[in-house]
C-alpha cells in the first residue's frame, strides 16, 4: 500500500483544465435511431469542447455543421447579410454543448478531408472576405447577431493542421502552400482581434510541432518587427508514449517565448493513444478502449498538469469508432 502526503503550505500552481475534449455530447434520439452520451458527458463536467471534425458526425448535422464553408455555403454572397448564412444545425449542436455545462472552443475552418477532391480545405479566394465571414460567425454566437446567442465562447481557433501532409503527398487539411496559409492567418487574426479584443484569437493547431513549417509561420507573423495577434497555439500528439506530451509542451512553450509570444497559451488540443495510423491502426483502436488506453490517458493528463500546457483536449468524444 502506498501513502500519499499533502502539504497545504506549499503552492504548486493552478489546477489546469486537462480534461477538455473534442466534440460531444449527443442526445439519444430513438426516432432518429441515434444513441447518445449526454448524461455521462454532463456528469463528467467537461470544461471545454473543441468542435473540430464535428461535421464528420451525421447526428450533429454532418456537412451542414460548424465548418465555415458549411455556415457560409456560397462564397459569392454578401458576408454582411444574415441571409447568406446557414446557422441552423450548428445552433442546435452548440446549444447541446452549453446545456451540458461545457464551454465551446470554436475551430474556424474545415474538418479533415481524406478524399481525392477537397471542398472545405481549399484556399479561400479572398482572405479578407473569409475573415469577415468568421467575424460574423463570432457575432452570431457571442453578440446575438442574426437572431443568434450570447454564449461565453472565448477561444476562436484559425484552422486545423495546415501543416499536415500524408506520405503520398496529399494535404488533407490545407490545399495551399505554407505561405498562403501564413497570409490567411495574418489577415484573419488581425481582423478578428481588432473586432473582438476581449476574445482569444489563436491557432493554428499544428499536427507536428518540431518542423520548419511552424518556424515559417512564426517568422512570418513577426517579420519586420510586427507582432500578429496569437493568444494561443495548438498542437497535436498521437502516440503510445505519454512522455511526449510533456516534451512537446516544453518545446512549444520555448518556441513561443523565443518569438515574443510569452503570454500566448499552449494547447495540446488533440491527443490519444496510437501505435500508428496504418499497419497497427486496428490494434490502436482496440487499445484506446482498453486498460492500456485508460492508463495512457491518465498519464497524459498528469504529465500535462505538471507541464507548460494550459489546456489538454482528448480526441474524440463523439460516438464513433475512433475514439
Amino acid at each position: 500500500m502506498s501513502e500519499v502526503t499533502i502539504s497545504f503550505n506549499k503552492t504548486c500552481g493552478r489546477i489546469k483544465p486537462m480534461h477538455a475534449v473534442n466534440n460531444g455530447p449527443l442526445k439519444a434520439n430513438p426516432v432518429e435511431q441515434t444513441r447518445g452520451n449526454f448524461d455521462d458527458f454532463k456528469a463528467a463536467k467537461i470544461p471545454y469542447v473543441r468542435n473540430h471534425d464535428a461535421s464528420h458526425c451525421s447526428a450533429y448535422g454532418g456537412e451542414h455543421t460548424v465548418d465555415v464553408h458549411a455556415i457560409f455555403p456560397d462564397f459569392n454572397k454578401n458576408p454582411y447579410e444574415p441571409d447568406s448564412y446557414d446557422f441552423a444545425l450548428t445552433d442546435e449542436y452548440l446549444e447541446t454543448i452549453v446545456e451540458a455545462g461545457s464551454k465551446v472552443y470554436y475551430r474556424l475552418g474545415s474538418k479533415i478531408e481524406h478524399w481525392c477532391k477537397k471542398y472545405g480545405t481549399v484556399v479561400p479566394p479572398d482572405f479578407h472576405k473569409w475573415a469577415v465571414v468568421c467575424e460574423h460567425i463570432i457575432r452570431h454566437y457571442t453578440d446575438g447577431w442574426a437572431n443568434g446567442f450570447h454564449y461565453d465562447i472565448e477561444y476562436w481557433e484559425i484552422w486545423n493542421e495546415p501543416d499536415g501532409v500524408k506520405a503520398n503527398g496529399d494535404q488533407p487539411n490545407w490545399s495551399g502552400t505554407p505561405l498562403e496559409f501564413y497570409e490567411l492567418f495574418t489577415e484573419t487574426a488581425i481582423h478578428l482581434k481588432s473586432r473582438f479584443p476581449h476574445l482569444k484569437i489563436g491557432g493554428p493547431a499544428v499536427s507536428w510541432a518540431e518542423t520548419p513549417w511552424l518556424d515559417g509561420l512564426l517568422d512570418y507573423i513577426t517579420k519586420d518587427g510586427r507582432h500578429v495577434p496569437m493568444d494561443f497555439l495548438g498542437f497535436h500528439v498521437y502516440s503510445e508514449n505519454p512522455d511526449i506530451v510533456g516534451d512537446r509542451a516544453e518545446y512549444i512553450r520555448k518556441k513561443l517565448d523565443s518569438y515574443g509570444y510569452t503570454e500566448a497559451e499552449c494547447h495540446l488540443n488533440e491527443f490519444n493513444y496510437l501505435l500508428n495510423f496504418t499497419t497497427r491502426y486496428v490494434e490502436s483502436i482496440e487499445g484506446i478502449i482498453s486498460i492500456r488506453g485508460a492508463a495512457f490517458t491518465a498519464a497524459a493528463m498528469s504529465i500535462g498538469q505538471a507541464s507548460p500546457l494550459d489546456m489538454l483536449m482528448y480526441y474524440d468524444t463523439r460516438p464513433s469508432i475512433f475514439c
